[in-house]
């Protein structure tokens, strides 16, 4: 994946601002800064209809705090 392929990412924070992405390089997981921490969401097998095209979903799984 390249940093201008986007995604939809799905579950976390309701309030989580921005559901489609872009992809930052390298690794497979999506890392998103969001309220003094990290929402992660990895990769699914499935693809959403969404206002930029069908995109790759990926899914939340853990929050990380900031150091601090």
């Amino acid at each position: 994946m390249n940093d201008t392929e986007k995604v939809f990412l799905e579950g976390g924070p309701k309030d989580l601002p921005e559901r489609i992405v872009p992809v930052p390089a390298p690794g497979p997981d999506v890392k998103v800064e969001f309220l003094n921490g990290y929402e992660h969401f990895r990769p699914t097998s499935r693809a959403a209809d969404t206002p930029a095209g069908r995109l790759p979903v990926y899914e939340w799984w853990e929050r990380t705090e900031m150091p601090g």
